[in-house]
């Protein structure tokens, strides 16, 4: 037989547009094992020759000659093992082009297999998984499709009760260091706490290494159980026979590399007992990707190993390479360890939480080191726009914190802008607040520079917030630093709207020490930088007592304009009548003043304001004394006519503003008082409180302050937006959220920023859309 006429008979000839139409061709028409001799492009297309495999033995032996085959000497196996090689070389090749084709289909996939391979995963598993992907998906959407397929394919032993009460005899094996003698108290202690510590015994069988076995001793006699040592197989088998007993028995063996010859010896000690030695290999999480392949394949000899436990999560970088590795040798993980306490640090393996924690901000090296291939091509930043140590730990700091939401990523990025939209469109300041939150972290820029940039954008929202005045408020907040607890005032300033009353601007926070508290009235030096300040509008300082009769002739002579509440008990002369009196004596004294229906604390109720003119009566020059107005504000239960509420204000503004007006701007002051306290939870979310020298603790604390006005008026906002908006970062923050019950100011101050970072991350800028709603505002 002519092996060339052979040859022509048995190969075929396939030609298609593009190589993995013809490949398909090939496959159909020859099966998944044909042999590709040939592949080329021609006029016509692509053609590839092949020859299925039977075809390809045959013709091999055909070439063999007529001397040989009646010898019967086999077929040459190289050549055999070339033409294999040929086409699995072909396969990969042609399996490249048809990846990089699909990548520049659809972009979003080489995004996601970024973030896949700096996560820890393999090229071929990360590849395998996109594939699945469909086409036309947000990054959201494929982030939320890469995690349900890692859930689902995950494999963890999620029953620990029957774990126990099947009981039996586990082996912790692994190479040195990886924690086995840890675990095994770990999991020991979860015993006894389970079914008590006469149905627990612990073996070792590590007589090499120096204090191994007092090590587990110790831990035994701390939890009231037997440890037994034993050297060979023969010492295991009267051991466990003299155990037999006890409901289980954990044995913590020999760390062995899996390089070492003796892995063998002992996977076949723990086989020769009578009693079944059930093997849990320990999987160190700091390892390299490889180096746990090349573990499971040593220790899985003999017999299938039970399962695995995942030691150091806690020093781990790029958890991916774990779960890459159980899912490819189908090993169910049955508990996590991280830390030396015992047992709080060994926890239940949870699909979801293992996958969550694989997209922890880390460092950037992956494992698995891809090839060029695996990788599309990206522009480098140049040097000098890379981030300083500092900036990166802070701002990976700040990420860590809500990549325990990564659930909140299946949110559609759509929804997320559309969010960001409504809160531009409502006018809350919110642009101007991420603005801002991005500066806290930011070392380029300084706290001078963040005070300027608050004195514009005060103006203007003043400008376009407030109709005559807008009303100062000044208030102060205990702090303390973060690593050394030691206690500061702040002393801060909000800017009101003097027509809906809700905080527009905070252009300035001061600091003092708590043992060094200002001897001044509260707000007297922030009164005085406000002055100096030039924001568009009047101010009027809203106050939380009378200023001093000094301070009220110096804010006389400069034309400043105040406003305070005064306790009834406070002495004044009554202009008209020049009799000393108070001001409760005065407020009781209105009777024909008009009610109008208001709602005080959820109630029906009728309030009434009366004013007269008066003199202070603690001055030694009469004559230089300022005329006040007092305002007496009462209200009364709509029924009963029971007195809810007596407010007294003093004033030195004039008849300009209406005496309804000074009582609803106090009522104002008075409901935004707790915004003070609310500035807390800001400084904390942008990095703390830092110790005395700490350049950017004023830049912060600047940052926190305006930050806070805007989480103050969405907490104060009405409509369908604002409660889908709150909604929506409730979601956020990880809190369930009760029906009927509102987001606290806390909840509500991290879920905005939780909804800046994942805006930042997601690459999303808002945007208002055309009929954004506008903030509603109070009445009064």
């Amino acid at each position: 037989m002519n092996p060339q006429t052979d040859v022509r008979t048995t190969a075929r000839k396939f030609v298609a547009a593009t190589g993995r139409e013809a490949l398909r061709l090939v496959r159909e028409s020859l099966g998944a094992e044909a042999i590709v001799l040939t592949h080329r492009a021609t006029a016509q297309g692509v053609e590839i020759v092949a020859m299925a495999e039977g075809d390809v033995q045959q013709t091999v032996q055909a070439a063999v000659p007529a001397v040989a085959l009646a010898t019967a000497a086999p077929a040459d196996p190289t050549v055999l093992s070339e033409l294999h090689s040929m086409r699995g070389m072909i396969e990969e090749q042609l399996a490249s082009v048809v990846w990089s084709d699909s990548q520049r289909r659809d972009p979003v996939r080489g995004r996601l297999l970024r973030t896949l391979l700096g996560a820890g995963f393999s090229a071929r598993l990360s590849k395998a998984m996109l594939e699945k992907l469909p086409t036309g998906q947000s990054y959201a959407d494929g982030m939320a499709f890469v995690r349900s397929e890692l859930v689902r394919a995950v494999p963890v032993h999620e029953d620990e009760d029957a774990l126990f009460a099947q009981g039996g005899v586990y082996a912790l094996m692994g190479p040195t260091g990886v924690g086995k003698t840890t675990t095994t108290a770990k999991l020991a202690a979860r015993c006894v706490m389970r079914f008590g510590a006469d149905k627990l015994a612990l073996v070792t069988t590590d007589s090499y290494r120096i204090g191994a076995y007092e090590q587990l001793r110790i831990y035994g006699q701390i939890l009231n159980v037997p440890v037994h040592a034993v050297k060979d197989a023969a010492d295991l088998q009267l051991v466990l026979h003299d155990l037999r007993d006890r409901h289980m028995v954990l044995i913590d063996t020999v760390g062995m590399s899996q390089r070492d010859r003796a892995v063998p010896e002992q996977i076949a000690m723990l086989g020769s007992s009578q009693r079944p030695v059930k093997r849990l290999l320990l999987l160190n999480a700091t390892s390299h990707g490889d180096t746990l392949n090349e573990v499971v394949h040593a220790y899985r000899q003999g017999h299938a190993l039970a399962g695995c436990i995942f030691t150091k999560v806690d020093e781990a970088t790029h958890p991916g390479a774990l779960i890459d590795t159980v899912i490819r040798h189908r090993l169910p993980v049955h508990y996590i360890s991280g830390g030396q306490k015992v047992p709080e640090n060994l926890l239940r393996a949870d699909r979801v939480q293992l996958v969550d924690s694989v997209f922890q901000p880390r460092q950037h090296s992956p494992l698995f080191v891809p090839a060029e291939a695996d990788l599309p091509a990206e522009a480098d930043l140049p040097d000098e726009a890379a981030p300083s140590p500092q900036a990166q730990g802070e701002t990976d700091r700040l990420r860590l914190r809500y990549q325990s939401l990564i659930r909140a990523m299946a949110h559609d990025a759509q929804e997320l802008a559309t969010t960001a939209g409504a809160l531009v469109g409502a006018h809350i300041g919110f642009d101007g607040a991420r603005t801002l939150w991005r500066q806290a972290g930011d070392e380029a820029v300084d706290a001078k520079a963040v005070l300027h940039e608050l004195s514009t954008f005060a103006r203007g929202e003043l400008v376009s917030g407030c109709d005559t005045y807008a009303l100062a408020l000044a208030g102060q907040v205990g702090l303390r630093a973060t690593d050394s607890g030691d206690a500061y005032v702040c002393h801060g300033s909000l800017l009101l709207s003097d027509r809906s009353g809700l905080p527009l601007a905070a252009p300035n926070q001061w600091l003092s020490t708590a043992a060094a508290r200002q001897s001044a009235a509260p707000g007297q030096r922030q009164a005085q930088w406000l002055q100096q300040q030039d924001f568009g509008k009047r101010l009027v300082h809203v106050l939380g007592k009378p200023p001093a009769v000094e301070q009220m002739l110096a804010w006389q002579a400069e034309g400043s304009k105040w406003l305070a509440r005064a306790p009834g008990g406070t002495a004044v002369t009554d202009v008209h009548t020049g009799a000393a009196t108070t001001l409760t004596r005065l407020a009781f004294a209105f009777d024909d003043t008009t009610e109008r229906p208001v709602r005080y604390r959820g109630k029906a109720a009728l309030q009434c304001e009366a004013q007269v003119e008066v003199l202070p009566r603690n001055a030694i020059d009469r004559d230089t004394l300022p005329t006040l107005r007092c305002v007496a504000v009462r209200v009364v239960d709509a029924r009963s006519r029971k007195l809810l509420s007596h407010t007294c204000v003093l004033t030195n503004l004039g008849d300009e503003v209406g005496a309804p007006q000074l009582a609803q701007w106090q009522g104002w002051a008075a409901d935004a008082e707790p915004c003070f306290r609310l500035l807390r939870d800001g400084v904390q979310l942008v990095g703390g409180m830092g110790e005395p020298g700490d350049p950017h603790m004023m830049k912060r604390l600047l940052v926190a302050g305006q930050v806070t006005t805007t989480v103050w008026r969405l907490l104060q906002a009405e409509g369908e937006w604002a409660d889908r908006t709150r909604l929506l970062l409730g979601q956020l923050t990880g809190r369930a959220t009760r029906a009927g019950r509102a987001l606290t100011g806390g909840a509500l101050y991290a879920g905005v920023g939780k909804l800046f970072l994942l805006l930042d991350a997601l690459g999303t800028e808002s945007a208002a859309p055309a009929q954004a709603p506008r903030a509603l505002e109070r009445q009064g």
